[in-house]
């Protein structure tokens, strides 16, 4: 990008406000890295400005991240040797993959995969965290490690973090301890409180944490109700009572998951959550796969949200969700990557759609022309703009004055926008493919990608090559 008089100024000949498309947009980037002004209709850039050469977008939230999956991305695609492959067989296989990693090389696999999620159009992941100690299952020296090689990677590369201990106690409904396997997961009500804690602190910047770059903040989860005990999530629950974070859950991801539930608790996963009080604007559901209409009705009521994840859902064979259902009932709605598979939040929402045409055998099942909302990528959007946030813990989103100043910059050149016109581009991008890397991406003000990136870039993949040559040296592991 050229050199400009003023880098907080900017000038862009579209931009996605609320509500849609508008021409000619000034914005103008505070201190604090949030938009102070934004202002459509300008029509010659100020002296000084940045002019940008393609259409503004806000950033979305990645509501859900395994990072040290990012490993295993497309190395669990054969079945050589079982009669059938699922989601639990794959699950073995991960496991094996989660007993290897190193904290310089989980460092090392976060930094990559953050800087594929700028180049995808996030700028905020959500860290669901539960490898959390040493191979041998005996806690680090600091208690922390693992999680700070994930904030160091988030700071290197320039995305915002949520970073969220997850409460992982059990194998299974019947089962009160951890297999040999899950043994690095292992945590408790209060070593999950502990560790939010830690990070809060350092994303504040207190007297005696250890430093890093902001965006960070702190969540917390549970892994699901069967890695989880009733008592240990009602004891988070009350630790956690003035807690102004987001709280995310894996629920009712597998039918065989539901099954067990019930038997175990006469009740659904998503029903014994509303059953027992614990949800509110905090939660966030992941997965929701399997849900009834009453179910969602609860989850309305509650105000707490579900973060899809189409791809990861996709490649697991977990089934498709009522997303239709989801949408009517006005419950906020997130996406996130999960395992990884795939790293663009156009993706994510293209398959949201596609997955409900393939089960239906409709077209454009998430549009909603009754609520004025015509275009099925608008809907989807500014729907996981608004959830993403809330699943961030984050407040004020987009581009408006007083949110925080994340933006893309789509490529004009691309050949998804060629000859496209205005109102239409972000249903082209959404499903016209495929299409070019974002130009460039801007987190909290500063250009965290497209801005004299690449030989920063070229360093993190060096170092996720050596750490992937450490990981599937031995040919017996390269096909896990």
């Amino acid at each position: 990008m050229p050199e400009i008089a003023d880098p907080s100024l900017l000038w862009a000949p579209q931009a996605w406000l609320p509500g849609g498309w508008q021409a000619q947009v000034l914005l103008r980037i505070g201190v604090d890295g949030r938009w102070a002004q934004v202002q459509p209709g300008v029509a010659t850039p100020p002296a000084g400005a940045q002019v940008l050469s393609g259409p503004l977008l806000p950033g979305l939230v990645n509501a859900h991240s395994h990072a040290f999956q990012r490993a295993f991305a497309g190395l669990a695609e054969r079945r050589e040797t079982e009669a059938s492959d699922d989601f639990w067989s794959w699950r073995e296989r991960m496991y094996a993959v989660a007993l290897r990693i190193q904290p310089h090389q989980l460092r090392a696999i976060a930094a990559q995969l953050y800087l594929e999620l700028l180049q995808g159009g996030y700028t905020q992941v959500c860290e669901f965290h539960y490898l959390h100690h040493q191979v041998s299952g005996q806690p680090h020296a600091d208690p922390d490690e693992m999680a700070w090689a994930l904030a160091d990677a988030a700071a290197e590369v320039g995305i915002g973090l949520t970073l969220m201990p997850a409460l992982y106690q059990r194998a299974g409904f019947n089962q009160p301890t951890l297999r040999d396997d899950q043994r690095r997961f292992a945590s408790s009500a209060a070593s999950v409180w502990a560790s939010a804690g830690r990070i809060a602190e350092r994303a504040s910047g207190a007297p005696g944490s250890r430093s890093g770059a902001p965006p960070l903040n702190a969540g917390l989860c549970v892994h699901s109700l069967r890695a989880a005990a009733p008592a240990a999530i009602h004891a988070l629950r009350g630790l956690a009572e003035t807690f102004e974070g987001p709280i995310h859950i894996h629920v009712a991801e597998q039918t065989a998951e539901v099954d067990d539930c019930l038997l175990a608790t006469g009740a659904r996963p998503i029903e014994w959550l509303a059953r027992q009080g614990l949800l509110d604007a905090r939660w966030q559901l992941v997965h929701a796969t399997h849900s009834l209409r009453a179910e969602v009705d609860a989850v309305a009521r509650s105000g707490a949200g579900v973060v899809l994840c189409p791809s990861t859902e996709a490649n697991l064979g977990d089934g498709l969700c009522d997303l239709r259902g989801w949408l009517d009932a006005g419950v906020p709605l997130a996406i996130g990557s999960d395992s990884h598979v795939s790293r663009c939040w156009r993706e994510e929402l293209r398959w949201l759609d596609y997955g409900q045409r393939l089960a239906l055998r409709q077209r454009n099942v998430s549009a909603a022309p009754q609520a004025g909302v015509a275009s099925t990528a608008q809907r989807l959007f500014e729907r996981s703009l608004a959830g993403g946030a809330a699943a961030a813990g984050l407040g004020r989103w987009g581009l408006q004055a007083g949110a925080r100043a994340d933006a893309l910059m789509a490529d004009a050149g691309c050949g998804a926008l060629l000859g496209i016109p205005a109102p239409q581009q972000l249903d082209a991008m959404v499903f016209s493919s495929p299409a070019r890397p974002w130009q460039a991406v801007m987190v909290a003000g500063r250009w965290a990608w497209g801005h004299e990136q690449p030989q920063a870039a070229n360093a993190v993949a060096g170092r996720f090559r050596q750490v992937m040559d450490e990981l599937w040296a031995d040919a017996a592991v390269k096909a896990p």
